[in-house]
């Protein structure tokens, strides 16, 4: 269960750094702002929660910044046009390599 309160922390902090970016652009309203707070505040329930159940804090904030980081980058590039050059690219697999080994160091 730990790893599925991970997940919607994950999917919570994406969520709400989208609408950040929806509510800051020209045409953007403030109509976005209530799904960036109540996304950041689900985002620190499952992060509370996932940590409660067990989680080691480097751990899951390792997994949660960093999937964070990469998911951000990939949707921003099919939402809003943004660029993913292959420097981008490889820090996303440097990301994905690294909770990798955050996950593997925590297992020993």
């Amino acid at each position: 269960m730990n790893w599925i309160f991970l997940a919607g922390a994950i999917l919570s902090e994406v969520a709400a750094t989208l609408s950040l970016r929806m509510a800051s652009q020209d045409t953007g309203s403030k109509k976005w702002f209530p799904a960036v707070g109540a996304g950041y505040l689900a985002a620190f329930a499952f992060l509370t929660l996932a940590l409660q159940g067990g989680l080691a804090l480097g751990v899951a904030y390792g997994i949660w910044a960093a999937t964070g980081v990469a998911l951000t980058a990939l949707a921003s590039r099919v939402l809003f046009k943004e660029p993913l050059t292959k420097v981008m690219g490889l820090g996303i697999a440097l990301i994905v390599t690294g909770v990798l080994f955050i996950e593997l160091g925590a297992a020993h």
